[in-house]
């Protein structure tokens, strides 16, 4: 783009934010066009900060008119790429981080309004501030938002109970692609009319339409908890386990985290100073956590029922109740860590993947041999959401190699052989993180092409000159007109 080029779009939106709010020296565009890993690289012509939705229309509606493409960011925590811009320095940035109000909290209708570039961790806090949980919970919720919470259909430590961010929303406020506000922010739980058109933007990774304000579900806060960390035999024991904990707990079960041995020395070795709750090493460890509106002496003894009965069937080999809300807290800070140790530690192979709960044994089994076949050094960092079939399956570098030399041997090989495995055993190639650009030509081996078409033309329909987060999620072989293909990815990976 020419230097008048962009000197005609940073005026328009100038006009339309204000000097302060609509930034354009690379210095100030870079930090928002390269991704939390700094893993993709792009550029942008500008960034904007708008605060409120009308300004979020005008700018949309002007970049739809002038054919300039846009990419919605939220906090940035994407781990796909899908967050930032490509390398052609052509797109706009529309960051919603100033639209940070919560608008109302309605504790008789269980609701919290917001705007959508309020942090997951300010939304949690404001539910709690009326008496009320609002229970998504993801390592970055200090600084993911919940426009990009809904944007990716995020799930988090909490799924098993209530579900995903799919299932946490009542109502949204989105701008479309030519600047048309849609304004649907109802908190009903029972609307039958018509097609349920918010769905369509959870999980459309911004590329149908900008979410600007949500109504999002409350739940009764929690009077009791108890947590254990526990060392389990296997990951089939540790499914075993979690029938048992159902089966003993009902509802009452709101986490259960499977943590590998190779995960848990990372990320105490991340931490520096942390001992791990058991005192011997194990393989396998499941991190587990009940919630009750009922007595906690209640709850804590379910729990050692629980344990107990896993004893005597050799389902369990240890375990550490947490005897204080410290330790509770120390114990699931080590299962939230492991994600930004693998990233400060680099040469991760980030596998998001989800299967049946009745085969993530068998998966985990078939994955390991195939990584390990590779490369027989290989840190096999496992963890994830067992509750919900998600498993985080990060093959990490041996300590002897370098990130570039492991990712550069492997990720490709590594990724498609997980992937495979995972579609083999009827799941998802991605359970949280989303497609973004990492993965979007990856689906036309696991989508239907029915099923692609079918999402390229709701594509069409609301952004026929796919102008609206360009190059993301939708694989170009059933591409619509195109402003321009995917990320630099950096060679020096982290």
């Amino acid at each position: 783009m020419n230097a008048a080029s962009a000197r005609t779009i940073a005026d328009a939106l100038t006009a339309i934010v204000g000097p302060q709010a609509c930034l354009t020296s690379a210095a100030d565009t870079q930090l928002f066009a390269t991704d939390y890993r700094r893993l993709y690289h792009g550029k942008a012509v500008a960034v904007v900060l708008p605060s409120t939705t009308e300004e979020v229309s005008r700018v949309m509606a002007w970049c739809y008119q002038h054919d300039v493409p846009v990419v919605p960011q939220g906090g940035n925590t994407s781990l796909m790429g899908g967050a930032v811009p490509d390398d052609t320095g052509k797109a706009v940035i529309i960051s919603l981080s100033r639209m940070n109000k919560v608008l109302a909290a309605d504790t008789i209708n269980d609701t919290l309004t917001l705007q959508a570039g309020v942090t997951l961790s300010a939304a949690r806090s404001a539910a709690e501030a009326a008496g009320r949980l609002f229970p998504l919970r993801i390592g970055s919720e200090g600084s993911c938002q919940i426009g990009g919470n809904l944007a990716t259909n995020a799930g988090g430590t909490a799924v098993l109970r209530y579900g995903n961010m799919r299932d946490l929303v009542l109502g949204i406020e989105a701008v479309l692609p030519d600047g048309r506000v849609m304004s649907a922010l109802r908190g009903l739980r029972k609307d039958n009319t018509g097609f349920d058109l918010k769905q369509l933007f959870v999980g459309s990774e911004g590329t149908l339409g900008i979410i600007t304000a949500a109504v999002l579900k409350l739940m009764p806060l929690p009077r009791s908890s108890s947590v254990a960390f526990v060392a389990v035999e296997s990951p089939e024991a540790a499914v075993k386990l979690l029938g048992e904990a159902k089966q003993a707990a009902g509802q009452s079960v709101s986490g259960f985290e499977l943590i590998s041995g190779p995960a848990l020395e990372l990320v105490l070795d991340y931490l520096g100073g942390m001992a791990s709750p058991l005192a011997q090493r194990h393989d396998w460890m499941v991190l587990i956590e009940l919630t009750s509106g009922g007595q906690q002496d209640a709850l804590e003894q379910t729990m050692v029922q629980l344990l107990e009965a896993g004893l005597e069937a050799g389902l369990v080999l240890d375990a550490a109740v947490a005897s204080s809300v410290a330790d509770a807290q120390a114990f699931w800070r080590i299962r939230e860590e492991i994600s930004d140790a693998q990233t400060r530690t680099g040469g991760s192979i980030k596998c998001d993947v989800s299967v049946p709960l009745s085969r993530i044994a068998a998966f985990i089994g078939d994955a390991t041999a195939n990584v390990l076949q590779l490369e027989p050094r290989t840190r096999m960092v496992i963890y994830g959401h067992m509750g919900d079939g998600n498993v985080h399956f990060n093959p990490l570098r041996p300590k002897d190699q370098s990130a570039a030399e492991f990712l550069g041997a492997h990720y490709q090989a590594i990724s498609t052989v997980v992937d495979g495995l995972a579609h083999a055993e009827g799941g998802s190639i991605s359970a949280e993180h989303g497609i973004g650009v990492a993965k979007r030509d990856d689906l036309v081996h696991y989508k239907s092409s029915v099923e692609l078409e079918l999402m390229w033309q709701v594509k069409r329909a609301l952004d026929p000159k796919n102008l609206l987060n360009p190059g993301k999620l939708l694989p170009a072989q059933h591409h619509a007109p195109s402003t321009g293909s995917g990320l630099h990815q950096a060679s020096d990976l982290p």
